[in-house]
């Protein structure tokens, strides 16, 4: 991720404040001019706008008064509520505001330097992977004196307004932030993992300990500054739909706080030690809440002492923010966006992560074997798709993958601003895998995540120790676009794209050949291995060879029924040879031979599934055999395939 800042629009805050002072002029915008074209592209406000500077709307304007805090936001006209309510977690993290307001002392108007003052702010967002500084000038749509987007609950703080002018700036006007996810936000403010939760399908209300399980995760992500948001799922005619429990229907509400709440009074409290998981929202219209129990004014707060409820701040206000219990909030919310940030540090306390980041785009070419828009795997086009490939070092690794679309949002003005429907596969490939795929055979499909049409996908998943690729792709074959992908693991991986179809010619390649065939082997397990030392169980592993070239596997501890699971690829120069599959038993003081199958050269373009008996080196058919194994094996004529 990358933590340079480039300028949008190559504007410079520091020239053009330095220009505007020099010149004793206030700075006027020409990349997002006070007109209509920055607010609107169909829809225009309900009533007269006239832009005002903040010192025109106020006589002592500022951009924090009193600090920063959740508080300060209110939803205006515009359907943003997803902005508002990652706008409204931004400002309870100050190691991601201060990033996003950047300079933000030296921003704040100085009423003893009047002279510093040139009506320029900028602000800063994580655009597509690059960190980016977006100027603006101070000009606000106001209608009747008063402003027409988010604002704050003081008249005199500007910060919330003047970020939401260039939040919309970099997506092209006022009207492009209608409608959104707040995860989305929260990604641009921070350069975080984002994860949907679906708390319907998870059907987390009905499951204890699932829902433990989940309480304990979102605690860890807000107490490493991570951010949440949650939604209720609300059909076309429902958006913003109030229901008798309080709560809103198609709305983002910014969770903020998740805590475990002791239960109790006094030293009783104490020592009980008894504790009721909970969870705080605000909904970002700084009014209407959640009127069910453990709201405001409810009866169960009496079973919290009044320390406990002092260090809440728990106050009886319509002020927008409220608690309810984790079970309740499981049950009638039914999205949750959950953002991590990663940790990458090489020294931390907590879980580190490597990562790597690749940049893509689905793209078309003259030569269909080098077009890049294959589509999802319903189409034959599918392995035409980008492929990138890493490796899983560990006996058994979480990863977490992330593929992002390019932002749409700048083309709603043109009417092309919907998300292409995205999504990707997890294929587990040979050990020795170097070259991009052309047939499925011998891999594995381990995961797929969703398709939508959302701008992001994510999943996290637990691989065993292998190679493995992920294609990324739309749903629909043909579809151009640009991307952007993620993929954290505990160790290095490796990750690369996989550019090359086949080997090289080289210039002695006429003098040692080029591969004729590509064979396939995949060994699936092993059966009443015996094991020369009886004593002990086997940790049996197998090798792999042809031509000269050997793949070997992980060893199996403890086990004469190994579930090998490997699979290696060979570019055969002389496909007549054979090929060897030996089987090991790891011994600390010398590696014990159990027994090997020869394969003869392989007929072309076949595919088997074999059982062979294993011998020893050197032994008759007589002899007792040290028992079998089960693989396949396939030999494909073609380097590569359409």
């Amino acid at each position: 991720m990358s933590s340079s800042v480039v300028p949008f629009k190559n504007q410079r805050y520091a020239d053009l404040k330095r220009e505007s002072i020099q010149r004793k002029i206030l700075f006027r915008d020409p990349e997002f001019p006070a007109d209509d074209s920055s607010l609107f592209y169909k829809e225009p406000p309900p009533g007269k706008v006239e832009w005002k500077r903040p010192w025109k709307i106020s006589s002592d304007p500022h951009l924090f008064v009193e600090g920063i805090n959740s508080h300060d936001l209110y939803q205006g006209e515009i359907g943003n509520c997803w902005f508002v309510a990652a706008s409204s977690c931004l400002a309870m993290m100050p190691h991601l505001w201060q990033k996003v307001i950047p300079d933000w002392q030296e921003q704040e108007w100085d009423p003893k330097h009047p002279e510093n003052y040139a009506g320029i702010f900028h602000f800063q967002f994580w655009v597509f992977g690059q960190w980016t500084d977006v100027v603006v000038d101070d000009r606000l749509p106001t209608i009747n004196g008063k402003l027409i987007y988010c604002h704050s609950n003081s008249k005199k703080e500007f910060w919330s307004a003047l970020l939401e002018k260039a939040y919309a700036k970099l997506y092209g006007c006022y009207e492009s932030l209608k409608g959104g996810n707040t995860g989305d936000a929260v990604v641009d403010f921070s350069g975080a993992v984002y994860e949907p939760i679906n708390l319907q399908e998870g059907a987390f209300y009905k499951d204890p300990e699932k829902q433990n399980t989940l309480f304990e995760n979102l605690l860890k992500v807000y107490e490493r500054g991570g951010i949440i948001s949650c939604s209720i799922k609300a059909e076309p005619h429902e958006l913003e739909f109030k229901m008798a429990n309080g709560l809103v229907k198609g709305h983002a509400y910014s969770v903020t706080a998740v805590k475990r709440i002791r239960l109790g009074h006094g030293l009783v409290a104490y020592f009980k030690n008894e504790t009721i998981p909970m969870i705080r929202m605000r909904n970002p219209w700084g009014r209407m809440e959640w009127n069910g129990s453990w709201s405001d004014s409810s009866e169960e707060w009496s079973k919290i002492g009044d320390t406990e409820r002092h260090n809440l701040g728990l106050t009886v206000e319509d002020d927008g923010e409220f608690w309810m219990s984790f079970e309740d909030w499981c049950k009638k919310f039914t999205d949750a966006d959950v953002c991590s940030i990663i940790n990458t540090s090489l020294v931390s306390i907590h879980k580190t992560w490597s990562e790597v980041l690749h940049f893509g785009s689905w793209t078309k070419h003259g030569d269909p074997l080098l077009n890049r828009c294959g589509g999802c795997g319903n189409n034959n086009t599918f392995l035409q798709n980008p492929q990138y490939m890493f490796d899983v070092t560990k006996e058994i690794e979480e990863v977490l993958i992330t593929l992002q679309q390019k932002d749409r949002r700048t083309f709603k003005k043109t009417g092309q601003g919907e998300n292409l429907s995205i999504g990707f596969s997890v294929l587990k490939v040979e050990l020795n895998r170097k070259y991009r795929i052309h047939r499925l055979l011998s891999q594995k499909s381990m995961e797929s995540s969703v398709f939508i049409n959302a701008r992001s996908v994510f999943v996290r998943c637990i691989l065993p120790q292998g190679r493995y690729i992920i294609i990324p792709s739309t749903f629909q074959a043909g579809e151009l676009g640009e991307f952007m992908l993620r993929i954290f693991t505990d160790v290095d991986s490796g990750c690369r794209e996989l550019t090359e179809d086949k080997p090289k010619v080289k210039c002695w390649t006429p003098l040692f050949g080029y591969p004729q065939a590509v064979t396939h082997v995949f060994v699936e397990k092993a059966e009443r291995l015996e094991n020369q030392d009886r004593t002990a169980g086997a940790d049996p592993y197998v090798i792999i060879s042809c031509e000269g070239k050997s793949v070997k596997s992980i060893v199996h501890k403890d086990t004469l029924n190994p579930q090998f699971d490997t699979s290696a690829v060979f570019y055969r120069k002389k496909p007549s040879k054979p090929i060897t599959v030996e089987v090991w038993n790891s011994n600390a003081v010398a590696d014990e031979f159990m027994g090997q199958v020869v394969l003869p050269g392989s007929p072309k373009d076949s595919q088997q599934k074999l059982k062979l008996q294993l011998r020893k080196r050197g032994s008759n058919m007589a002899d007792e055999m040290p028992g079998s194994i089960i693989l396949c094996i396939a030999t494909d004529t073609e380097l590569t395939a359409i």
